[in-house]
């Protein structure tokens, strides 16, 4: 009788074990303009992308506001090809502001929304795909009420104050982790961006975001599918690589560590490859496809997903995509990309 297919998740938890997978998994996630307005609008968005190319995992990409709505944000869809959308009010002017931000309950506004989004992912997919969500750093959801022109400045300036923020941030963030979890899903995305030496300094990083970082992780220890997103350029690898996460994620094609450095570096799994605007929106299928089995070689197929370094555009061409999709497949003699 014939082997029967890896499913998604035996081919990432093969792949997080250590081990060689049927074929290297590929992932790639993108915003959703407009349909992420309503659980309902991103849950169906997020499925018909999913369906169409049949990822390896699936990252449910929220706006960033989701988490500081009800804190008083607001943004607004203004056409950015990246799909994210611009903040019109953040809440916090003064120092004395921080003061007047309390936990969220999860299971109310938007929080709860997100909750039931990631409920009929879960319930879609039947844990044959592992499924992420995406949470912010409380550093990151502090710039999203601040902005990010002021966010150094009160750093500097007020550091008392943004830690009394960046406490209330971290309570909600571990109360909604927690919601999140009983969904099903399989892990988090955990977007990190203010560990950039062009941002900070290192001290200050450890201060005001990995201090935070490490109590939001602890509580994810019993997901089994986290990756890490560090998000920029001149990255502070050497600061996060001792994260407890499973896979870790950055612009590798544009700023340091390779992929194969990183792989020396990080114990868990690397996560790139692919060129987010030069090769996914401005190449060809065979740039894509060239790209690709460069990375595959660097990193030897092992403890590798194939991915972009943050977002898709949402401006990708499909023909690419299905490139990045394809370009992992084997016929019968081994070679890759044999469909594209």
């Amino acid at each position: 009788m014939p082997t029967p297919a890896a499913t998604h998740r035996d081919r990432i938890e093969t792949c997080l074990n250590g081990q060689t997978p049927d074929q290297v998994p590929v992932a790639l996630w993108r915003h959703f303009p407009v349909d992420d307005q309503t659980p309902e609008g991103l849950a169906a968005a997020v499925i018909q992308f999913q369906n169409t190319y049949d990822f390896d995992l699936i990252k449910v990409t929220p706006a960033s506001s989701f988490c500081v709505t009800d804190w008083g944000a607001r943004d607004e869809w203004r056409g950015n090809p990246e799909g994210t959308r611009e903040y019109t009010r953040q809440p916090i002017r003064f120092p004395e502001d921080w003061a007047k931000i309390r936990p969220l309950d999860p299971r109310k506004g938007s929080l709860n929304d997100q909750i039931t989004c990631l409920r009929l992912l879960v319930a879609e997919y039947h844990h044959a795909t592992p499924i992420l969500q995406t949470v912010f750093s409380p550093l990151s959801q502090a710039k999203n009420l601040l902005g990010k022109q002021n966010l150094v400045a009160f750093l500097r300036e007020f550091p008392q104050a943004l830690h009394a923020g960046l406490e209330v941030i971290t309570q909600t963030t571990l109360q909604f982790i927690e919601e999140a979890a009983k969904t099903g899903i399989d892990g988090i995305f955990y977007a990190v961006q203010y560990a950039q030496y062009g941002l900070l300094s290192e001290e200050e990083f450890r201060t005001f975001g990995k201090f935070y970082d490490l109590q939001v992780l602890e509580a994810v220890r019993s997901l089994w599918a986290n990756m890490l997103h560090l998000h920029g350029e001149h990255v502070m690898f050497d600061a996060v690589q001792d994260y407890p996460l499973q896979i870790i994620n950055w612009h590798d094609r544009s700023t340091p560590p390779t992929l194969a450095i990183a792989k020396n570096k990080f114990p868990g799994v690397v996560c790139g490859g692919l060129r987010q605007w030069d090769s996914m929106v401005l190449g060809t299928p065979r740039q894509v496809l060239e790209e690709a089995r460069m990375a595959i070689s660097e990193t030897q197929g092992q403890r590798f997903i194939l991915g972009t370094g943050c977002v898709l555009p949402i401006t990708a061409p499909h023909g690419n995509i299905l490139a990045a999709r394809r370009s992992v497949l084997k016929n019968s003699t081994g070679s890759l990309g044999a469909q594209v």
